[in-house]
């Protein structure tokens, strides 16, 4: 098999990963190397840099071969699919080539389970060694640590990788049990916490000393399959909240299962892949992280699943009409956010607006709020948009067409507040 045969069978493999993000990494340019992080083909994926760029990276598998039997993998060793291996050194040659014509700038790689989590990660470490070594690769690499693998091993891996990430695929530990007996729930936190441990120790060490050696100073991430199981929305957040406070994660990933195997305890082949439950848990996840937000507040015993029509936000907002009207003139940065329509960036807009003086309707609007949603929740100087009067009903009929759903509704002559 000749080498693009083994990157056509190996990046589509590495396709159903979607924790590929660059973000966080700063590598600047070096004498005598090739590559950086300032602005971070078959198997290339787009992703965000730190400032914000696309950049392009190589996603690929080190193989598609694997003794584990995760149900839900179309590479799982009972599945009947064509299998690759790249060799170290042809993954490393084929990184630098690509670099070179300029298809990418840095890579992501990954790898199924070849004879054992220590042998496939002693591969992978030997196919980076290469890369920043004799090739003197110096661009943005993030590498997927494998469950179960030694502690000593993660550790080599950290020192060449800028970003780690464990997959936890399945966020019930049940879950794991019954579609992907060979995982367990330890060995996947266990290098998460070590990851935690030694990226802070590594922080620590750089204050002191210049030249220390970095390990993964773009930090972890992960990645949870959405729909392969019964788990609800409140369990994935829920989860999610602990994984952001207790292992300090950069980002966790949701990845709507698409059925690509026939199993009994699988959604069938002719399901439709959630992606509207994915793209509403992403907007909850950035509500974790940016908005103040707890995840027993999104969601309860009661609203186990978001409401797929409105986004999160939205819904907390119709949810707790006691908290509305907020008048914009006058209430502080985090009651600001908790307003459907105001943004992190808009809500400092505001801020500093004000300042100047009173702040109306129409100025909010070159401020980038979106009126079309905060109109039902704000007021300002006591007062909402002229001749606009609307009921609860018809404020989630006006929220679900401003997410383009449904045309927009007309105007009741009743009022929410």
């Amino acid at each position: 098999m000749d080498l693009m045969d083994k990157l056509t069978i190996l990046a589509d493999a590495a396709k159903y990963d979607a924790a590929c993000t660059s973000s966080g990494a700063k590598r600047g340019s070096r004498k005598g190397y090739i590559g950086n992080t300032s602005s971070a083909v078959a198997g290339c994926c787009h992703t965000f840099s730190a400032d914000g760029r696309c950049v392009t990276l190589l996603k690929v598998l080190m193989t598609n071969c694997c003794v584990y039997d995760c149900q839900y993998c179309v590479n799982r060793c009972s599945n009947d699919t064509r299998r690759a291996v790249f060799t170290p050194e042809e993954l490393a040659e084929l990184t630098i080539q690509f670099y070179r014509r300029n298809y990418i700038e840095g890579l992501f790689l990954s790898s199924g389970v070849l004879r054992s989590p220590d042998y496939t990660m002693e591969r992978m470490i030997r196919c980076l060694e290469l890369l920043r070594g004799p090739c003197r690769f110096n661009g943005y690499i993030h590498a997927k640590a494998i469950p179960g693998s030694s502690p000593e091993l993660v550790e080599r891996l950290g020192l060449l990788a800028d970003r780690l990430s464990v997959n936890i695929e399945l966020p019930s530990e049940r879950g794991l049990q019954t579609l992907a007996p060979n995982k367990t729930r330890q060995s996947i936190l266990r290098p998460m916490g070590q990851i935690r441990d030694r990226s802070e120790e590594s922080r620590e060490a750089l204050v002191k000393y210049r030249h220390a050696p970095k390990f993964a100073p773009a930090g972890q991430s992960t990645q949870m399959i959405v729909g392969a199981t019964a788990d609800t929305d409140r369990h994935i957040l829920h989860l999610t909240q602990g994984l952001y406070r207790k292992y300090r994660l950069k980002r966790v990933f949701f990845s709507a299962y698409v059925p690509v195997v026939e199993n009994s305890l699988l959604p069938s082949l002719d399901t439709k892949p959630p992606l509207l439950r994915e793209h509403r848990l992403y907007q909850a996840d950035w509500l974790l992280r940016f908005y103040g937000f707890q995840a027993e507040e999104l969601l309860d015993d009661d609203n186990p699943n978001f409401n797929p029509l409105v986004d999160p936000k939205c819904n907390w907002a119709l949810r707790h009409p006691e908290f509305f009207p907020v008048e914009v003139n006058r209430a502080p940065y985090e009651t600001l956010l908790r307003v459907p329509g105001i943004g992190v960036t808009s809500a400092r807009r505001i801020l500093y607006a004000r300042r100047g003086g009173t702040l109306y309707h129409e100025d909010l609007r070159k401020l980038g709020v979106v009126m079309k949603r905060a109109q039902y929740f704000i007021t300002c100087k006591g007062k909402i948009i002229d001749n606009l009067h609307f009921s609860q009903d018809s404020v989630l009929r006006g929220l679900i067409a401003a997410e383009g759903r449904l045309p927009a509704p007309e105007m009741e002559q009743l009022s929410l507040f």
